[in-house]
């Protein structure tokens, strides 16, 4: 029995060895804008501080991945609780520069999310950095900051974030774990949907210690708008009772166009983006239909359609040529709709660099 305690643990660390090994080649995977300028990151994380800690200091690295100088324009903050310094002379080809921010850390006991928004040269649009975290007025247990749990292993939250991204690219998040047991905890994860990949360091996560759990969706060319990726951990070799999910959005590749291409691709001009079906009775089907012309130089089209109500389904236009009209008909089963005001939003992902997600909504009143 002692030997295979002692066989176990000598596997454990050397995997922990590997696994620190590739969860520092994956700490350094960038975010490529545009194919003009490539981020250390888009996001940091604090994850949870301590008011009593002062105020917070990270750094964004950028390195100009094109054949001319880059210039960081300006970089706007969402609020007057977070200072920001940028490098002012030009990038050179090759070379970096840095986005600094500072948050006060002073607005209380609460979660916080900042966005910072840089304007760069050539960057067809701002681009938007984030720092987040939790600030606590005293100390927490583990147990208390990581409540969800995934047998050995805690987590705040089971459901993750990763935001937009274009078709040919991916996006990486953090979150954090924490091994509440006594004894290390090896975590690896089964039944992970294609396009997502999931990552523990270090690994095992040594006893009443935290971890980094970075997660990264990779665009798929047969997969668009809004997805939910899925993935089951697995501690010490046994599946945990709960799923992380992961949301992200996935819209068309527009970042490389130039002003010219842009202004080439297609334009929707709905008559109305909203149908008021008037009053009806729960279980009534809502019918509701909305036209559009496309004024821009090519085709357009919907690449996918979402809606925030199960029972709701579109018919779509195929491709609609330049000058041409086209209608997209919504019906919704109402069966299940409390009484009151009905609103209901399809949000369409489409290839109009102009109009790449349009939201419609069919209104009205259930009796």
């Amino acid at each position: 029995m002692r030997n295979s305690t002692l066989l176990r643990n000598m596997v454990m660390t050397i995997m922990a060895g590997l696994v620190l090994l590739a969860g520092a080649a994956a700490a350094t995977a960038q975010e490529k804008i545009g194919g003009i300028v490539e981020f250390d990151k888009t996001v940091h994380n604090f994850g949870d501080v301590m008011l009593s800690d002062g105020p917070l200091k990270c750094t964004f690295t950028m390195k100009n991945i094109s054949g001319k100088p880059v210039v960081i324009f300006n970089v706007v903050t969402s609020c007057g609780c977070t200072d920001v310094e940028w490098t002012r002379e030009p990038v050179m080809p090759g070379e970096t520069g840095t986005i600094s921010a500072v948050y006060t850390n002073d607005e209380g006991p609460y979660p916080f999310d900042k966005a910072l928004t840089a304007y760069i040269s050539d960057v067809g649009k701002p681009v938007i950095l984030r720092i987040r975290g939790i600030a606590h007025e005293k100390k927490l247990s583990l147990q208390e900051l990581y409540p969800v749990r995934l047998n050995e292993i805690g987590i705040k939250d089971l459901d993750l974030r990763c935001g937009n991204i274009e078709q040919g690219s991916s996006r990486s998040d953090k979150a954090v774990i924490a091994n509440l047991s006594s004894g290390p905890a090896a975590v690896s994860f089964k039944d992970v949907s294609r396009g997502l990949s999931i990552e523990v360091n270090p690994n095992p996560v040594p006893a009443g210690s935290t971890a980094e759990l970075r997660y990264t969706v990779s665009a798929m060319a047969d997969i668009w708008g809004r997805n939910l990726y899925h993935a089951t951990p697995v501690v010490n070799g046994r599946p945990a009772t709960g799923e992380l999910s992961v949301y992200a959005f996935t819209t068309d590749r527009f970042s490389d166009l130039t002003p010219a291409m842009r202004a080439e691709g297609s334009r929707p001009i709905f008559t109305t983006n909203t149908y008021c079906v008037g009053k009806i009775k729960a279980g009534t089907e809502a019918k509701a239909e909305f036209s559009f012309s496309n004024v821009g130089k090519n085709d357009f089209t919907i690449h996918k359609i979402d809606f925030d109500w199960p029972a709701a389904e579109a018919v779509l236009p195929g491709n609609t040529g330049a000058g041409y009209r086209g209608s997209i008909k919504i019906s919704v089963d109402t069966s299940g709709m409390p009484s009151g005001e009905m609103l209901v939003t399809a949000t369409l992902t489409t290839n109009s660099p102009s109009r790449p997600i349009v939201n419609l909504f069919v209104t009205g009143w259930i009796e």
